[in-house]
């Protein structure tokens, strides 16, 4: 062999040792498969669903989680469509259309009976949602009857939460409505609370709901009257 000759290595182009890049938008959806994905997801999740959650779990660009939302929520709009699409507590969520609450509301009394509020729970809720924050000894001045019971229910439900104290003396504890108040009635937030008549209004038919008729009770027969004393002969 000549000593001059050398051996010859394989040409290798430099961009066949790099790793093999992603296709370009791997994750891409057509804009029909993502609405579509969207209000599937909507659909099955009872708590609101934030943007960013959105975008993190389906991967997609937040213009088009957007765009896609808005077009969604305008489909929902039309008049046969008995659900809609709002923005619930700082997510998006589906709800039943508020022209069809008294027909779905009719349909779900026949149901089992849901655990309802009572009214003191109602009106102590209605106080704490306008007033808020405020202490128990505020919300029994303004209701004029003790309510630490009706507290502990909306503590438990947690429809209400703490917010401190006041800075008073005995610094009693402040409360305030909670994000679960929002969703339960179904609130972008607080200022969509609907006005003190209305909320009056709510109570009073949840009452009357609960509330059968009575029975009818005959009168007693009043007493006959004693006997007349024997003439004297």
């Amino acid at each position: 062999m000549d000593s001059q000759e050398t051996l010859s290595a394989p040409v290798v182009d430099a961009e066949e040792l790099l790793p093999e890049a992603p296709a370009a938008h791997a994750f891409r959806m057509e804009d029909a498969q993502l609405k579509a994905v969207l209000e599937a997801i909507i659909y099955v999740t009872d708590e609101p669903l934030s943007l960013d959650q959105i975008c993190a779990a389906i991967e997609q660009p937040r213009e088009r989680v957007v765009e896609q939302l808005e077009q969604l929520t305008l489909d929902y709009e039309r008049p046969e469509r008995g659900l809609s699409i709002r923005e619930v507590a700082g997510g998006y969520k589906m709800t039943t259309k508020p022209e069809h609450h008294e027909a779905v509301r009719r349909f779900v009394k026949n149901l089992n009976p849901p655990l309802k509020l009572s009214l003191p729970a109602l009106e102590t809720l209605a106080v704490i949602a306008y007033k808020q924050p405020i202490t128990a000894p505020e919300i029994m001045e303004i209701r004029g009857v003790q309510g630490a019971g009706v507290l502990k229910t909306l503590l438990d439900r947690k429809l209400i939460g703490t917010a401190g104290r006041k800075q008073v003396v005995g610094k009693p504890i402040l409360y305030k409505t909670t994000r679960e108040f929002l969703v339960q009635f179904g609130l972008k937030d607080l200022a969509e609370l609907p006005s003190l008549k209305e909320f009056q209004e709510l109570a009073r038919f949840d009452t009357e709901d609960s509330t059968e008729p009575a029975e009818s009770v005959a009168p007693e027969p009043e007493p006959a009257p004693p006997p007349a004393p024997p003439e004297a002969e």
